[in-house]
């Protein structure tokens, strides 16, 4: 019998062979590339936000926004390009300072301001509050509430259910930043509780439930996980999380296709589901999947080639 030579595919653009053309344009110093994507992706929440995300990761090392901006400054989308680049710079910083050091405070103002001036040149566009929401954790005590309240706001006015918002508030209450777990899982539950079926927002259950995990690896000397981690993603209430995700979203969606701005999302539920042990959930997400992989969350719990091939393996899933 043949062997299974099922190997993933860690696509960093998730199959956008549009977005993966406009990068390209970025090392070469182009901006007309990132222009035209922009352009024509719209009012495609989902589609724009995972664009000017990735756009921005690849822009924080280049001054191609900036030549954008330059040579067209009254541009919302080069404006809502730059805030997004703006934010990446100032979390490569911390990144860079190493955990719990001291970061930069006016690049992180620069940032916000960014954001404040895409937001008004786009009005209709979410993604500048998700960025605002985003660098805001960088701040060493956060935000004040009620600023944190009135951004917020501001999103869900422009899409109420736009997952990458969602996601950024959940870490900004996560006890990584300036929460607890308790109030990371509440704001969790409770977006999950009001979205509308097939609506993604219920899988920011897994994506707490796998920075609680992150955080207790990190906490631990050396990074060893405790002996108490063996179950955190097999317990009871891990379970049926899992399992209610599943059938509020994917058992409720109304289209087979996956497009490339929720593939990390349906690889955190893959996840969950395998890690779970719940054999009928996982091989659905696995099947739904197929060769198409992000790199999170999979790379938390070990090497992220090694566990989509064993899982599938004992899942008896073929290529």
């Amino acid at each position: 019998m043949a062997r299974d030579r099922f190997a993933p595919d860690f696509d960093p653009d998730c199959g956008d062979s549009p977005l993966s053309s406009a990068r390209q344009d970025i090392v070469i110093g182009r901006w007309q590339g990132l222009r035209a994507l922009l352009r024509s992706t719209g009012p495609d929440w989902v589609s724009r936000g995972h664009r000017v995300r990735l756009l921005a990761q690849a822009c924080a090392g280049s001054s191609t926004a900036e030549s954008w901006l330059a040579a067209e400054p009254n541009s919302g989308d080069a404006l809502v390009l730059r805030a997004a680049t703006e934010t990446a710079r100032a979390f490569n910083l911390a990144i860079a300072a190493g955990r719990g050091a001291p970061i930069d405070r006016h690049r992180i103002d620069t940032a916000v301001m960014s954001c404040l001036q895409a937001a008004e040149s786009y009005p209709d566009d979410p993604t500048p509050w998700t960025s605002l929401i985003s660098v805001a954790r960088l701040y060493p005590t956060g935000v004040r509430r009620q600023e944190l309240a009135r951004w917020w706001d501001e999103l869900q006015g422009r899409d109420a259910y736009n997952v990458e918002g969602h996601l950024q508030v959940l870490h900004y209450y996560s006890s990584r930043w300036h929460g607890s777990h308790g109030l990371m899982y509440d704001f969790a539950r409770d977006a999950a509780g009001v979205a509308p079926p097939g609506c993604a927002l219920p899988v920011l259950v897994q994506y707490a439930r796998v920075e609680e995990y992150r955080y207790a690896v990190d906490s631990t000397e050396g990074g060893r996980a405790t002996v108490g981690l063996g179950q955190h993603f097999r317990h009871d209430g891990a379970v049926s999380d899992a399992r209610r995700t599943w059938q509020r979203w994917i058992m409720s969606r109304e289209r087979d296709d996956i497009r490339p701005g929720e593939l990390r999302d349906l690889n955190y539920l893959a996840h969950a589901a395998c890690q779970a042990g719940i054999s009928d959930v996982a091989v659905s997400m696995l099947r739904l999947l197929g060769p198409r992989g992000t790199r999170a969350p999979w790379s938390y719990t070990g090497d992220p080639e090694q566990q989509l091939v064993k899982w599938r393996r004992e899942l008896r899933l073929r290529v």
